[in-house]
């Protein structure tokens, strides 16, 4: 199993997707917490250029309790991250974690059905960009 699951947009602007992505987001109940420009914190701290590359902390915050209730370690696995990423022919590579995969490794069958439902929303948010 894949650690995250993807799709290529074609023909959209990288500032119109980051919006239909937070929307889709907010369809599934998760908002986003943290936002990073990943394309200008390279140009600030290395001086290199990169193409459009964000990545967004998206939060579901009635899983998130539940998980966290189960296990307050797994705040260390929080929020879900899902990136924009403009590639060399213009299309845009959307990407989310995958929950059953990182939180695979913790012996918890509840928070493992958790991650499953979590892992199906997040699909849901790639299959309606």
């Amino acid at each position: 199993m894949e650690y995250y699951n993807s799709i290529i947009v074609k023909g959209k602007n990288f500032k119109d997707l980051r919006q239909e992505i937070e929307a889709a987001l907010k369809t599934e109940g998760f908002g986003i917490l943290t936002e990073i420009d990943f394309q200008a914190t390279m140009k600030n701290k290395l001086g290199k250029e990169i193409l459009p590359h964000s990545i967004l902390g998206a939060c579901n915050p009635v899983y998130a309790d539940k998980v966290v209730s189960l296990d307050p370690h797994v705040s260390t696995m929080l929020p879900c991250n899902v990136t924009m990423r403009q590639l060399e022919n213009g299309d845009i590579e959307v990407a989310c974690i995958n929950p059953e995969t990182a939180m695979g490794s913790i012996d918890n069958s509840a928070i493992e059905e958790y991650a499953k439902e979590i892992n199906e929303k997040l699909n849901r948010v790639l299959a309606n960009i």
